[in-house]
């Protein structure tokens, strides 16, 4: 009787199941999927106000943590602001965590959420009414030039 080595595979091979770069490692079986410690949210809080909600490519170039994808990024952002609309917030120096008390508060039948986030109910807001509320978002919570430049993250090798 022949031997016949079988190899298990945990990545079938064809063009849907490619590892893409905002994919998790853990999604293929490569690594384990440990979440996100609370060092790892304090660095993401940081590294959000210093280079801005949604700047995943400057945070994941500068490297203070390692292992994240912008998805895992996105999400955990979503989370700190406590909704899953990050639009408005787009490119703005801001502590999330003030966002997400503020967001915490907010009760009525015109806030729904989902999985604890406040979630869009109504249709897409219009160019002119996301570029309102950044504004909004703007003169509530940015905080200075003189703060957010000086925010000092960790590297990998630290």
């Amino acid at each position: 009787m022949a031997s016949t080595s079988h190899k298990p595979r945990s990545m079938p091979v064809g063009q849907r199941n490619i590892l893409r770069p905002n994919d998790s490692a853990s999604l293929w079986n490569c690594t384990l999927s440990p979440g996100w410690t609370r060092d790892e949210v304090e660095i993401l809080r940081n590294a959000l106000t210093r280079f801005g909600i949604g700047n995943w490519k400057d945070i994941m170039e500068y490297g203070c943590l390692p292992g994240k994808t912008n998805a895992q990024l996105n999400l955990q952002t979503q989370k700190l602001l406590g909704q899953q609309s990050t639009a408005e917030f787009q490119g703005l120096h801001i502590d999330p965590l003030e966002v997400g008390r503020t967001n915490a508060l907010k009760q009525g039948d015109d806030v729904k959420r989902k999985n604890g986030f406040i979630v869009n109910s109504g249709g897409k807001l219009t160019r002119e009414e996301r570029m309102r509320k950044t504004q909004e978002h703007r003169e509530k919570y940015e905080l200075p030039e003189s703060v957010w430049k000086n925010i000092v993250l960790p590297k990998p090798n630290d």
